[in-house]
């Protein structure tokens, strides 16, 4: 039969478990500090390839905001929807891309919309529908202005409810398109 004696040194427990202790907090915050830039990684690219989709409710406020602070925005991407508009001093690869903004309860109306560049804008007729996919970018036009650059274009049907609301009291602009 074999005993074994262990004469057990306070000491050396002491650092053992201290040196434990040290390395497990250490790998801990490797790890958190791992997977916090590998997860600013991901949400900065999905953040790009992300596309923004406009409605009736969101859609004056989204186009104060960007209008009020173009760098903040430059670079996003939105899709909505409207009817081509043009104005006399528009180029033959731009027009704006309207709704009618509903501004008294009467139904009167003004339209406000984003001024877009499209390469084959001219082949488009006034009023008709189009949804866009589009990315801002800062251009001029009677100074400076946020100005969509269309991705992708296609023909709609005139929706039911061709008005947007004004901008909302409720809206809180941030650094990305909500």
């Amino acid at each position: 039969m074999f005993i074994y004696h262990i004469k057990l040194n306070g000491s050396k427990w002491f650092r053992i478990i201290f040196v434990s202790i040290v390395a497990i907090v250490l790998l801990v915050c490797l790890y958190i500090i791992y997977t916090v830039f590998q997860t600013s990684r991901v949400t900065d690219n999905l953040s790009n390839q992300n596309v923004t989709e406009l409605n009736e409710k969101n859609y004056a406020s989204v186009l104060q905001t960007v209008h009020n602070d173009i760098d903040t925005y430059v670079g996003q991407k939105i899709r909505y929807s409207g009817f081509v508009y043009r104005v006399y001093d528009l180029n033959q690869e731009q027009f704006v891309l309207g709704r009618h903004m509903l501004i008294s309860s009467d139904f009167q109306s003004v339209i406000v919309g984003f001024l877009c560049h499209y390469t084959d804008a001219i082949s488009l007729a006034d009023n008709t529908w189009v949804e866009i996919e589009g990315t801002i970018t800062k251009g001029s036009y009677h100074g400076d202005m946020p100005i969509l650059e269309i991705t992708s274009l296609k023909t709609i049907e005139k929706p039911n409810n061709e008005y947007v609301y004004p901008p909302s009291e409720d809206f809180i602009p941030t650094s990305q398109i909500l």
